[in-house]
């Protein structure tokens, strides 16, 4: 093997263990948003899985459950789009430099 092929793999390695321990950090942080005002707030973890639903009785009005339902999807989404954000920023930044065929970072 020659030298450069060698280096590559350690650092692609390298890689791959960094990116498994921001994996790991990722599932333990929770982000949070909220729609209508604070009426539904939802919990997501970095690994994408919503870990909490809270609803405001107020929000909870049997004539109108199309206007909880679309509560309920306006704060998923959000989250769910904080979380990735936050999973870009970090796992981005461990291949950056690095050309992998493959990789959307």
């Amino acid at each position: 093997m020659n030298q450069n092929y060698q280096k590559m793999m350690k650092q692609v390695q390298k890689m791959q263990a960094d990116m498994a321990k921001a994996q790991e950090e990722l599932a333990k942080e929770v982000v949070e948003a909220s729609a209508g005002g604070g009426m539904v707030t939802v919990r997501v973890t970095g690994a994408l899985e919503v870990v909490d639903v809270k609803i405001d009785p107020a929000a909870v009005d049997p004539e109108d459950i199309e206007m909880l339902q679309d509560l309920v999807l306006a704060a998923t989404n959000e989250a769910l789009a904080t979380a990735q954000d936050l999973a870009n920023k970090r796992l981005g930044g461990l291949t950056s430099g690095l050309n992998i065929p493959g990789l959307p970072f």
